[in-house]
């Protein structure tokens, strides 16, 4: 670890030492304390290490820490994934292997579905998997909560060939820009189970699908405008926006109409709507 990148990790351990309060770390306050933060006794308490080892390490003249050290300085100062990583990049270590994709869906993703009435919205997982939905999503990937099977790759590769129609330049384009980001899941999370079964799967019984992996595209997706002729509002045209949320690798996908638009229009119409039409997902 060179100088330059010894004063970094002593700055970023001390600002991130000052942002935890005793009361977060599960310490009990006493006294008044001069600096916000957590001291740095009890910052080498909560890590199990020495007080002079941690204070070397704020210092910039620590010797170079172990990966168990710093995991130990990650959980003790609570950083996140991406500062955990930033820690370990800062240390000359490689970051960890990330945990398995998340599939539970937390109360602030939800609240933020249920807070967009207007807009369709969904998240999917790793896999592709629909993991929740708001009220007017459910007009165009229809009500999910009466099926086993959520999972957007299988609707699209396995449905009837009638159904699909592979000329599309748009439907080709998204369905490709799905499979690249799969793709890229299927690198973050080797050995996912979930994710290798799928793509098994697929490649077993989709030539479309195993045409598109073949190419070897690996791109996270992103937003891009969605054309489709939808059974009850008609011709409708969208950003498809793709929020990634990192702690878990799912992704919130929203449907954004330009505001003014006959598909901003159609979609408060659908809002307004008691039910939804039975679709085949998609």
């Amino acid at each position: 670890m060179n100088t330059a990148n010894r004063a970094e990790l002593a700055a970023f351990l001390r600002a991130r030492r000052a942002r935890v309060s005793p009361r977060a770390a599960g310490l009990p306050e006493t006294g008044r304390r001069r600096t916000p933060g957590l001291r740095r006794q009890e910052v080498a308490q909560l890590a199990g290490m020495s007080i002079d080892y941690y204070i070397r390490l704020e210092q910039g003249r620590g010797p170079h820490p172990s990966r168990q050290v710093l995991s130990a300085l990650a959980r003790a100062l609570m950083l996140t994934a991406d500062e955990r990583d930033y820690l370990f990049r800062l240390a000359g270590q490689a970051p960890p292997q990330l945990a398995g994709p998340g599939r539970e869906i937390t109360p602030g993703i939800r609240h933020l579905l249920d807070g967009m009435p207007a807009t369709p919205a969904y998240v999917v997982d790793a896999a592709y998997n629909v993991l929740a939905w708001n009220q007017l999503a459910t007009h165009f990937i229809g009500d999910l909560s009466g099926y086993e099977d959520r999972n957007m790759i299988r609707w699209t590769f396995r449905r009837p060939a009638a159904d699909v129609i592979w000329d599309d330049e748009h439907f080709v384009r998204f369905t490709r820009a799905t499979v690249a980001d799969l793709r890229a899941g299927y690198a973050r999370y080797p050995g996912d189970p979930e994710i290798e079964g799928l793509v098994t799967e697929m490649l077993a019984l989709s030539p479309h699908f195993a045409q598109m992996w073949a190419a070897h595209e690996v791109e996270a997706r992103h937003p891009m405008v969605k054309q489709i002729n939808h059974p009850r509002a008609g011709p409708l045209e969208f950003e498809c926006q793709v929020l990634h949320i990192a702690e878990t690798g799912q992704r919130l996908i929203v449907y954004c109409a330009a505001p003014g638009s006959a598909t901003a229009a159609a979609f408060a119409k659908l809002a307004t709507s008691s039910s939804s039409p039975a679709l085949t997902p998609a």
